[in-house]
């Protein structure tokens, strides 16, 4: 991988909270994601959020972002907050 290519890439950690658990969020954000060939993971959190994580090349990154903001058919987002993370080599996108 070359300098450049290494340096548009990023992780972005997200937290998105409404109604984004039992409404198939986690699947859904994984096929968004491995349709843009982004790498991470999603995952419930006791609070009733859900946290996505998603490394690949920032400006697919950004689009996977806007995608949260809606959701799936069936949830209701309420917030997103996301922070951009150093980015690290993830294999696959996984639901926990």
């Amino acid at each position: 991988m070359t300098d450049d290519q290494s340096t548009n890439r990023i992780c972005l950690l997200c937290h998105v909270a409404g109604r984004v658990q039992g409404v198939f969020f986690r699947a859904s954000a994984r096929e968004e994601a491995q349709r843009r060939g982004i790498t991470g993971y999603a995952r419930n959190l006791p609070d009733g959020r859900v946290e996505v994580l998603a490394c690949g090349p920032a400006d697919t990154v950004a689009e996977l972002r806007e995608w949260l903001r809606r959701g799936p058919p069936g949830a209701e987002v309420t917030g997103v907050a996301c922070e951009v993370e150093s980015y690290r080599s993830i294999t696959g996108f996984s639901t926990h």
